[in-house]
């Protein structure tokens, strides 16, 4: 028997049980459709994620105050710390040979108002260094010039929720804006960010770390951004700046310093792997629907006994018969796991256009894996049913016995 006269005997095998081989068929593309749509969601949770760390900068280091054995815990975000980081901190990082640029940061909320408006706000106090560390563009206007980082200045840069709300359709460069009890000329329009790790920069007010520090009277700072020279030389500003700090506090270590590719690599391992654990999950109604095969099957080997005795009689062998039932799995797999990759593309083309705002993305391995996992899926399952068919004695089968 050659292989087409097996693919054609098959294929009129399926055809004379469409109710069997679409209850097939349905099964095995459920699973695939399961598989494909969370794959895809736990695979856009890892782009979207390690693309957000990667947007915060270049090279870049994260010092923040305190360390995870003095406080028990994560470094936190707000309250008491062993010894804060101060703007005289910021400048001995910023001496550092293996640092390019330095951003201190000092973060606190405050109503704004401006033409009789008024709403509360996030103010983040900072240099100009910060355009460059975090990547920001400008709409309008300029931001925040070279300065001496203990000035004071009245001037600030304002994000796009900020304009929209205050001024409306106002031209806004060179007006006044009230922060607390203090007014700030807005020098500049950030262009449109969005989020960025929990913070919205559209709703944000950039001013120099000194007006800040004076807004909310708090001489500490929130965190240091530290961009090292070149990635090879992330490690030695890393220990260069633990270092400088530890001879500034006494000999105290007490700064956590994090990495923006220690981040991204722990996040990328941690959802990679949830992305795997989901969908083995899902395979499970894979491995339901090889059951629904192996089954499907049997009974389709019982039903055709005569078919199969006459088939040995006119000199097909064990191995020929093995591979009929076996072709038939195939193509049933292979035509479920088809209709499961269409299910799945019109579900997370459904999920995109909720959700507009989280690229959804499906990669290619994880379509040729659902393939690859049905076909086996399907021949492993029918290997049974096979072997029963190639083992019937041809005049018992004839009899239909």
């Amino acid at each position: 028997m050659r292989f087409k006269d097996t693919v054609n005997q098959a294929l009129t095998a399926i055809f004379a049980q469409p109710l069997r081989a679409s209850l097939i068929v349905l099964a095995m593309s459920i699973g695939i459709g399961s598989v494909t749509i969370l794959t895809a969601l736990g695979e856009s949770a890892r782009s979207y994620v390690v693309h957000e760390f990667q947007a915060l900068g270049t090279h870049l280091l994260i010092i923040l105050p305190g360390r995870n054995e003095t406080t028990g815990g994560q470094p936190p975000m707000f309250g008491e710390t062993p010894r804060d980081l101060t703007l005289q901190d910021a400048e001995a990082i910023n001496s550092s040979p293996y640092v390019a640029a330095m951003a201190p940061i000092s973060v606190g909320s405050a109503p704004i108002s401006a033409l009789g408006l008024e709403r509360e706000g996030t103010i983040m106090g900072s240099t100009t260094a910060l355009r460059r560390i975090r990547h920001l563009n400008l709409a309008q206007g300029r931001f925040l010039p070279p300065a001496d980082i203990e000035k004071a200045s009245p001037i600030c840069v304002i994000g796009q929720t900020i304009k929209n709300e205050l001024f409306a359709n106002r031209d806004v460069l060179g007006q006044w804006l009230r922060i607390n009890d203090r007014r700030f000329q807005v020098i500049g329009v950030l262009a449109s960010e969005g989020q960025s790790i929990g913070v919205d920069l559209d709703d944000v007010v950039v001013v120099p770390v000194a007006s800040a520090q004076i807004l909310f009277n708090n001489h500490s700072l929130f965190r240091i951004l530290a961009e090292a020279k070149s990635k090879q030389a992330m490690h030695q500003a890393k220990e260069h700046i633990r270092q400088i700090i530890k001879n500034r506090h006494e000999g105290e270590d007490d700064i956590t310093i994090i990495t923006q590719d220690s981040v991204v690599s722990a996040f990328d391992d941690i959802l990679t792997a949830l992305t795997l654990t989901v969908a083995s999950i899902a395979s499970i109604s894979l491995l339901v629907a090889g059951v629904l095969v192996m089954n499907v099957m049997l009974v389709s080997v019982t039903q055709r006994t005569a078919e199969i005795g006459l088939l040995k009689a006119l000199g097909a062998t064990g191995n020929q018969l093995q591979w009929l039932f076996l072709t038939e799995a195939a193509i049933l797999s292979l035509a479920g796991a088809l209709l499961g990759m269409l299910l799945g593309k019109v579900a997370l083309m459904i999920l995109q256009w909720i959700y507009q705002d989280f690229p959804l993305v499906l990669p290619l391995w994880a379509l040729l894996a659902a393939v690859a996992v049905a076909i086996f899926t399907g021949l492993l399952f029918g290997v049974l049913p096979a072997r029963k068919a190639a083992a019937l004695n041809p005049i018992n089968a004839l009899a239909k016995r």
